[in-house]
């Protein structure tokens, strides 16, 4: 069985970077990926597509991407539920990214030799996840993809 999904669009909004209470990272944000059709009208529609990163490459999307940049994404379908406050079952579905491609360079060019394609991988070094101040997520181990 194969679960495996590969998108190119754009931020719609700036990354959501959180920790759980045992200081792992996790980011949550959406990329509006082009259809290729027009709708009637000849306005092009898109997709808005939650995205899930975790750990170290989780600081890195969310201190170098923002509203609008151009991202590549590879990672897998998960579709997780819980009960709402009304009581009824709620069903979400994202991808999960096992990495993120940054397609543009930095706009404001603080870095100097910033790689066009900086990636991020889930196989990178782990390192200090209080490097960045998140705020943390209510989320127990079980939960966690991992």
């Amino acid at each position: 069985m194969m679960n495996r999904v590969v998108l190119v669009g754009r931020l719609t909004k700036d990354v959501d970077l959180r920790y759980t209470p045992n200081g792992v990272a996790v980011a949550n944000f959406t990329l509006a990926v082009n259809r290729n059709f027009k709708n009637d009208n000849g306005e092009q529609q898109a997709d808005f597509i939650q995205v899930q990163i975790w750990r170290k490459p989780a600081e890195n999307v969310a201190n170098y991407l923002r509203k609008g940049s151009l991202a590549g994404v590879d990672g897998r379908i998960q579709t997780r539920n819980y009960e709402g406050s009304d009581g009824k079952r709620v069903y979400i579905t994202e991808v999960v990214a096992d990495s993120v491609q940054f397609l543009e360079p930095k706009k404001d060019n603080q870095q100097g030799n910033q790689q066009n394609n900086y990636q991020t991988n889930n196989q990178q070094s782990q390192g200090d996840p209080f490097a960045n101040n998140g705020q943390p997520i209510d989320i127990k181990d079980d939960d966690l993809p991992f």
